[in-house]
């Protein structure tokens, strides 16, 4: 809609530039007037506003300014029109976003780039907003774009994101992290593709719909493959034969932070007086309040509900379970030794 628009502005200024520019060329030719007069008798004539001449018209000029009127009658109406759409539509609110938005990308750092808006897209946004994660989305669509538009508190960029140049404006070397959730796997290895040239420590995210797809993401750069058919079947499954797990572990992933939270946190900062200590020495449930519910190890073994006497070091990375007030408290005591 937004091209549209800008298109119709564009043949309308023409048209109207030409039929001023045949005016002040014809009086010119014709009356012998100046620049300037013949310019001013263009403009009232073509705009009809009843104005009397600048001087007396000859037999020649008043046929000429005739056919002007005629001519330039309809051009004048559909230029009118134009503009006035072109600035109603929003058209000139969505240049002056498209720069500040700009801009903003241009200040990124850490931030995520979502490839595509759809249903799983703006599941993937709906999420990191939840999180307060900065983000940019790449959408080529334009009737998705309005939907992106109307929100004014996404970055955007509109543009194929297999291309280049539209991750360059993305701030690719700049992120922590891709997700690609474009609905055909052939584009999503091509982001995947360029995404690992450009930045070879992003990690990135795709989503695929064919399994056979997997390995080859895999060996484009891909970190993880998300396939949302398998997941669906599975949960399905899962509610027939354990619903009520199901059910508990979508209430803690459904609540805000503010109440609980399931949250990682490594462990390569930890103070200097933990490390190479036990759990148990931590004494994670008394000062804080949250709970130590899985450990991955350096070798990306994972430890769940690991026991006190297990040691932690700063290449582990533990998963915990608390509001957000317990895990700030944690955090606190794994890296300054101290309870906030």
């Amino acid at each position: 809609m937004k091209r549209e628009s800008i298109r119709s502005a564009y043949i309308a200024a023409a048209l109207l530039l030409s039929a001023i520019f045949t005016g002040v060329i014809g009086y010119i030719i014709i009356e012998g007037w100046s620049f300037s007069k013949s310019f001013y008798m263009t403009i009232i004539t073509i705009a009809t506003v009843g104005f009397r001449e600048v001087e007396p018209l000859s037999t020649p000029g008043m046929y000429f300014t005739t056919f002007l009127i005629v001519s330039s009658f309809g051009i004048f109406a559909y230029a009118v029109t134009t503009f006035i759409r072109y600035v109603v539509d929003g058209t000139f609110r969505h240049i002056f976003k498209d720069t500040r938005v700009k801009r903003k990308i241009k200040k990124l750092k850490d931030h995520v780039i979502v490839c595509g808006f759809g249903r799983n897209g703006k599941q993937v946004v709906r999420e990191l907003l939840e999180h307060q994660a900065p983000l940019v989305i790449v959408e080529s669509n334009e009737q998705t774009m309005e939907s992106i538009l109307e929100d004014p508190n996404l970055l955007y960029v509109h543009g194929d994101a297999t291309k280049d140049e539209v991750l360059q404006m993305c701030q690719i070397d700049m992120a922590k992290a891709l997700i690609t959730t474009l609905p055909v796997d052939a584009d999503n290895l091509l982001v995947v593709l360029t995404a690992r040239e450009m930045n070879p420590s992003i990690t990135i995210i795709s989503r695929a719909s064919d399994e056979h797809s997997d390995s080859k993401l895999r060996r484009a750069g891909a970190n993880n493959i998300i396939m949302p058919d398998k997941i669906g079947g599975t949960r399905m499954a899962k509610l027939v034969t354990q619903p009520d797990i199901v059910e508990f572990l979508d209430f803690i992933m459904l609540q805000s932070s503010e109440n609980m939270a399931l949250e990682e946190i490594s462990c390569k900062n930890i103070a200097a007086c933990f490390d190479g200590k036990t759990i148990r020495e931590l004494d994670v449930r008394n000062e804080s309040g949250a709970n130590i519910i899985g450990l991955r190890r350096e070798d990306r073994s994972y430890i769940i509900n690991p026991i006190p006497e297990i040691v932690l070091t700063s290449n582990d990375k533990i998963f915990v379970l608390g509001t957000k007030n317990q895990i700030e408290k944690l955090k606190e005591l794994l890296y300054k030794g101290v309870v906030a």
